[in-house]
């Protein structure tokens, strides 16, 4: 028994599975599905997940037919063309201690025609708002051949190598598609009454329970609830969950929403264990069944926490597992490594994965690419100077210290994390601290040598000479703005005030509104102070990530911000800004404060002075492109840099 944790690491079962831990590393389609390299990537991901301690993993869903699949990077569990990824990913999972479940997926109606050429199915006609094409509806034939695809993908999934299956009927979709009134609109035994509603699922169970033998564990994701206006009610949820535990299920992991939903459920601003509740409505329905509680759990520490209040057996996680692969490794073992923490940011994750992009993480870059980036000692690595403690910096400095380099990092400011320190003081953005955590005390494991307040100039870069080679992190500046008045002592530019913070009045006025313009308003806004954001194109909030920006704008609407696009600027004055709207209406907008977010420039001034040491360098993040901040792309520089920097050196 683990003191520090005794509920998260208690050892479990799910049906005749033994488990070492409470941890169910959740479901992601990484993208990697479809590579033509026989599932080497894949299977590396997962493995180094088991290496970490993952006891059961889910992998992202398999589509059991063509027209089931999400998009064109899945894989296809009922096909030849996927038999070799599986094994192979079946068996790095296995040699290095884990055990791997395999989701059987239909999307039904959130499918896409431009994936393969087939029009989505659904139960009816109905279309959605996450895919354009509209769906026709499945025969009776074709619903019961759907069914028997869900059971020849158990039988195979257990013939390559798989622990157990999770049927996949949440999260909006098919089978939650049949479960709901508002897509099955059928007057037959599938469709009408809750009980013929519930058919379909109940005929996938029964199909794969008979199809497979009864050690082989069956677990069924359901919506805990769909948060959609007249969709199942609460009272058949639970019904719905005694009629999975009847049917055979081996356990339970309740989901939440549909991508349609207009309820939150996994981005930043929710906050983590929301979703526990309607979890444990399930146990109290199913009684001795496990169930398994999911969505924004991002700790070991929370994790335990909400099993030990009782209600649940197990938590799944997903995110988190990208973040960190050695999570619950870190938790086991207790020696105050730092973990990697999940920000809920789905930069790299969830936004990638709604375009059928490969998948990764933001502050781990390495997610999903662990052949790409082998993390394995150098010999004669060399000696390297970081030049910045921004994101890309760290990142660099991380990654050269575990390749075997002697690192030291100069910071101009009194504290690591660049642009994070920024990032951190927004509404539901302060977990962005546990990253600048995490590299600071991970460099000091590693031996880094840290300059605070340290700021190179060309007269001091003559004292690198010596060095194997430069890493050029040193970010980036806000831009200045030619409008008239924008010396006045009430104008700030956005740096400043994020992190100062008293240097806001009652009437806000932002120029700029991309990323950090929507940011300094959701701050100033949530703190009850009036708001206007205001910029020259066309799109608020253009660059932030799809999962993300409807939920912030939406914020800021239900605060109260104004909105202007497509404006032109006269002249900033004491009493605000003067503009003319899109619609040519000259306007003054009033403020104490008026804050410039209207882009960065680079902060490469080291540059060229770095260029004749006549040593390698590489420029990373803001320094090396200022466009549009993009947190994703300067900690895969980092990564990038640290590897390009070191090939010359052998591996031990």
């Amino acid at each position: 028994m683990n003191a520090r944790y005794p509920h998260a690491l208690r050892p479990g079962r799910i049906g005749a599975l033994p488990l070492a831990h409470r941890i169910v590393m959740g479901s992601m389609h990484m993208g990697l599905e479809a590579d033509s390299d026989g599932g080497r990537a894949l299977a590396a991901f997962y493995a180094e997940r088991a290496r970490g301690g993952a006891a059961l993993i889910v992998t992202g869903g398999s589509a059991i037919s063509r027209v089931g699949a999400g998009a064109r990077r899945y894989s296809f569990i009922n096909e030849p063309s996927s038999e070799e990824m599986f094994a192979r990913v079946t068996g790095a999972v296995h040699e290095a201690g884990g055990s791997i479940a395999l989701q059987l997926f239909h999307a039904g109606r959130y499918a896409f025609a431009s994936s393969f050429g087939l029009q989505p199915v659904a139960p009816s006609t109905v279309p959605s708002r996450f895919s354009p094409d509209q769906p026709r509806a499945l025969s009776d034939a074709e619903v019961r051949a759907t069914v028997d695809d869900f059971a020849k993908g158990a039988l195979r999934a257990r013939a390559l190598g798989f622990d157990a299956v999770e049927v996949m009927a949440s999260e909006g979709y098919l089978i939650n598609q049949f479960l709901s009134p508002l897509t099955n609109r059928r007057d037959d035994e599938w469709g009408g009454d809750f009980e013929r509603r519930a058919h379909f699922a109940r005929a996938v169970l029964a199909a794969i329970r008979s199809t497979v033998d009864p050690a082989f564990p069956v677990i069924v994701r359901m919506s805990g609830a769909d948060l959609m206006e007249g969709s199942t009610t609460p009272e058949e949820t639970l019904r719905f969950a005694e009629m999975l535990a009847a049917g055979g299920a081996d356990a339970l992991n309740v989901g939440i929403g549909w991508h349609e939903s207009p309820t939150p459920t996994v981005q930043q601003m929710v906050p983590e264990g929301a979703w526990i509740e309607y979890a444990r409505a399930v146990k109290r329905a199913v009684g001795a069944l496990p169930v398994i509680a999911s969505n924004r759990v991002s700790t070991i520490d929370l994790a335990d926490a909400l099993l030990a209040e009782g209600g649940v057996d197990f938590i799944s996680m997903a995110r988190p597992f990208l973040a960190d692969p050695r999570i619950v490794e870190k938790a086991r073992s207790g020696n105050g490594v730092a973990l990697n923490r999940c920000i809920a940011c789905n930069q790299a994750c969830l936004d990638r994965s709604f375009v059928d992009a490969r998948v990764s993480c933001m502050v781990n870059p390495r997610a999903g690419r662990e052949l790409d980036f082998p993390m394995t000692l150098r010999r004669g690595a060399g000696t390297f100077a970081i030049l910045g403690g921004g994101p890309a910096g760290l990142e660099a400095a991380r990654a050269l210290a575990v390749l075997g380099a002697r690192v030291e990092v100069f910071e101009a400011a009194e504290e690591l994390g660049g642009q994070f320190r920024l990032a951190r003081t927004i509404p539901g953005k302060r977990v962005y601290d546990e990253t600048i955590r995490y590299y600071a005390r991970e460099l000091e494991r590693l031996g880094v040598r840290v300059h605070l307040r340290r700021r190179l100039e060309a007269p001091d870069v003559d004292a690198l000479r010596g060095l194997d080679g430069v890493v050029v992190a040193t970010g980036v500046t806000p831009r200045h703005v030619a409008i008239a008045g924008s010396e006045l002592p009430h104008v700030v530019p956005y740096d400043r005030a994020l992190l100062e913070g008293n240097v806001f009045g009652k009437r806000v006025a932002v120029i700029g509104a991309g990323g950090i313009g929507v940011d300094v308003a959701h701050r100033c806004s949530s703190e009850g102070r009036e708001v206007t954001l205001m910029r020259r194109g066309s799109v608020i909030g253009e660059h932030i990530g799809r999962t993300t920006r409807w939920v912030v704008m939406r914020a800021l609407r239900d605060a109260g911000v104004r909105f202007y696009a497509n404006v032109t600027y006269d002249a900033i004055v004491p009493e605000g800004v003067r503009i003319v709207t899109a619609q040519g209406e000259a306007l003054t907008i009033e403020a104490e404060t008026v804050v410039i977010a209207a882009g960065q420039e680079r902060n490469d001034a080291i540059v060229e002075s770095v260029a004749t040491l006549g040593i390698r360098y590489c420029v990373v993040g803001g320094a090396r492109d200022a466009a549009e901040l993009d947190a994703v792309r300067a900690f895969d520089e980092g990564l990038r840099a640290a590897h390009e920097l070191t090939t010359a050196a052998s591996p031990v």
